[in-house]
């Protein structure tokens, strides 16, 4: 029972964490299409900070759930 409960727990946290990674933007997008240059240090800001953390969440949340699987699983 326990084990089931674990791995519905990591099924959806997986799915949590690859749409968080999917969600993050990479390099300059369509401005370096256009000559844009990407060497600009940015901040993360708002909704990007956010979804930055909540990836850095979830894969610590993500590794616990798998770890304890382990141990019960036994």
């Amino acid at each position: 029972m326990n084990s089931t409960i674990i791995q519905i727990a990591q099924i959806i946290v997986s799915i949590l964490l690859i749409t968080s990674i999917l969600m993050q933007s990479r390099g300059s997008g369509m401005g370096g299409a256009f000559g844009g240059s990407s060497d600009i240090y940015r901040t993360k800001r708002g909704a990007e900070k956010m979804i930055f953390r909540a990836t850095i969440v979830l894969a610590v949340i993500w590794m616990g759930l798998a770890t304890a699987g382990i141990f019960i699983s036994k």
